[in-house]
């Protein structure tokens, strides 16, 4: 059966983020940290508690998924540094919030809460 990216929206505005800074490619929690907060200008920050359990659930939705951790130079598996990655399920989610938003923006300009693209408000 398959699955409707509809069926999961709205996303959350942290789950949204993650998702966003895996399209970049595979990354490690630290760095989805220090991505999300540069992208926001430092307006959303996530805490390690708040990040692990975003992930644990976009893990158990199948809109991201776990990679093997890396080998260091003494082929020691480094377990503090698990990368995820975007799944092709989890980049349809991101692509059906990313139109939701989207629709939300050109309705809110149509309502004049927003200045029109090009005009001044």
């Amino acid at each position: 059966m398959r699955k409707d990216p509809a069926d999961l929206l709205p996303l959350s505005a942290v789950a949204f983020e993650i998702l966003l800074a895996l399209t970049d490619g595979e990354q490690h929690g630290y760095h989805i940290m220090q991505a999300v907060e540069a992208r926001t200008g430092g307006a959303t920050t996530l805490h390690p508690g708040t990040l692990y359990r975003a992930l644990a659930r976009l893990l158990e939705q199948d809109l991201i998924q776990e990679l093997p951790a890396p080998r260091t130079r003494s082929s020691a598996m480094d377990e503090r540094r698990r990368p995820f990655r975007l799944t092709a399920f989890g980049r349809a989610v991101a692509e059906a919030e990313a139109a939701r938003l989207e629709g939300q923006v050109r309705r809110a300009r149509q309502g004049r809460l927003l200045g029109q693209t090009g005009r001044r408000a």
